[in-house]
């Protein structure tokens, strides 16, 4: 039973989201699972949920999340005309965007160990 009330906590939050996303398509599209994920980390957060009663299921989820890949990897090899058509523009893309990512994800890590650092000599 325990295992079912976990499971109906995340399908819950997921059903949430998708009801937001439907409610707020003409002003912006996000999808319903990831303002499902944001719900459920607000309320995880602000302990209207504890985090016990979406545990176990939760992290079996995580430990499983390479079979929930297979359908997304089926979808793009149905398209493989589509893609092959853009092989070369995409593969560009991922490296300019992977490129761009490590600079911005540098640039806050190196921002918040200066701040710390700050913070360190301002508190000696």
């Amino acid at each position: 039973m325990k295992i079912i009330m976990q499971l109906f906590w995340i399908i819950l939050f997921s059903l949430l989201g998708e009801i937001v996303s439907v409610a707020i398509a003409s002003f912006v599209a996000i999808p319903g699972s990831v303002i499902g994920m944001v719900l459920l980390f607000l309320a995880l957060h602000f302990n209207v949920l504890k985090l016990s009663q979406v545990d176990e299921v939760g992290s079996w989820l995580t430990d499983n999340m390479a079979i929930l890949f297979v359908p997304a990897g089926v979808g793009l090899m149905t398209n493989f005309d589509v893609l092959a058509e853009s092989w070369l523009q995409l593969i560009v893309i991922m490296f300019v965007t992977t490129i761009l990512m490590m600079i911005f994800v540098g640039k806050i890590v190196q921002a918040i160990m200066n701040k710390d650092q700050k913070s360190e000599k301002d508190g000696e």
